[in-house]
């Protein structure tokens, strides 16, 4: 982090959060849906990072809390980015917009009655062998963390839509708003 707090002298002409936080948030969304399902623990060093790249970038010292900035920069914490790149391959797989692999992954639950609910789209959750790993399946973390979602967020079928809606469900639902 002290590198970036460098070269933001040098980044005069550009606006002053898109480059540096470009650079770090595409570090912090690399292959973090892996993540999903750890424990708090494990999570804390990512969100550590998270937090001094939103000071450096916002020029905030260590005293002040880290919740107003990051929601001021609109933000995620790193347990709801996981959220919404599994919540994003998900809509991409279920809308034929991902590869056959992770399609083939999900199941649309088919109701045995008509009921209000059967309007929206569910997945059935396949039950997991190993309760470690098993649960921390794409397979199994993306029907329940789907099947979570509001109704009208799983009937939309606009990838950009979705992404917009999610993004303000999830940022809602991590700092209580």
């Amino acid at each position: 982090m002290t590198n970036l707090s460098a070269i933001m002298p040098v980044l005069k002409d550009t606006p002053r959060v898109t480059c540096p936080e470009r650079l770090v948030t595409s570090r912090l969304d690399y292959c973090n849906s892996l993540l999903f399902g750890l424990p708090h623990k494990s999570l804390h060093k990512l969100q550590l990072v998270q937090n001094s790249a939103a000071r450096i970038i916002t020029k905030t010292p260590s005293i002040n809390h880290i919740t107003p900035i990051l929601q001021q920069l609109h933000w995620l914490p790193i347990k709801h980015r996981i959220e919404f790149k599994i919540l994003l391959f998900t809509f991409k797989a279920i809308h034929n917009l991902a590869p056959p692999y992770l399609s083939d992954l999900l199941h649309v639950a088919t109701p045995t009655r008509t009921l209000r609910s059967s309007a929206s789209i569910h997945l059935t959750v396949p039950s997991a062998r190993l309760t470690t790993m098993g649960s921390r399946a794409f397979s199994r973390s993306a029907p329940r963390l789907w099947n979570s979602l509001p109704p009208q967020l799983r009937n939309m079928d606009s990838l950009h839509l979705f992404k917009s809606t999610l993004k303000t469900h999830l940022f809602r639902t991590a700092f209580s708003l």
